[in-house]
């Protein structure tokens, strides 16, 4: 499985590639992580907690770090293990250029996993790593930015219950 995207942060490119060497920035980024530890250097170790389709695992695995070009790109490449669930392991090739005032971050990934998780099928499998990719990089647009505007957040939660078919309210 193979995907990229780009996305503009509005910080400046030292600051994105210090988030992203930055086990406590990490840890709030990683959806379902649950530990990282380690350092650019010697690599990290994680523990995440995941669910795709119908099977839940913790996954343990080790992420490296190589081809750092401090404020320009580097490449990610790890492997973890979930026990009965499987593995998976991949990259991504992550490039940053100013752009706007900001940092335009683009990326390239390319994942693999076997075991039960590969008999979920391509399709549940792709649409769970592209999840996991989005939702690692909004948290980190959002560390360093800071949250969304808040007025928007307001009008969201005013807005009124409806009810669905069995008479509870939806959100």
């Amino acid at each position: 499985m193979q995907m990229s995207d780009t996305r503009q942060i509005a910080a400046s490119p030292d600051e994105v590639y210090a988030a992203l060497l930055d086990p406590d920035m990490l840890i709030q980024c990683v959806p379902g992580a649950t530990e990282v530890t380690g350092s650019p250097e010697e690599g990290f170790e994680a523990t995440v907690v995941q669910k795709v389709g119908p099977v839940k695992a913790t996954f343990k695995g080790q992420v490296a770090m190589s081809d750092l070009v401090p404020g320009q790109s580097l490449k990610i490449s790890g492997e973890g293990k979930g026990g009965a669930a499987g593995f998976a392991k991949g990259g991504a090739d992550v490039r940053l250029l100013a752009k706007d005032g900001g940092t335009e971050l683009s990326y390239d990934v390319e994942a693999k996993v076997g075991g039960k998780l590969a008999q979920l099928g391509s399709r549940i499998i792709d649409g769970f790593a592209k999840k996991m990719a989005d939702q690692f990089f909004n948290n980190l647009q959002e560390a360093l930015e800071g949250p969304a505007d808040a007025d928007a957040e307001d009008v969201v939660a005013e807005a009124p219950k409806k009810k669905g078919w069995f008479g509870r309210e939806k959100s």
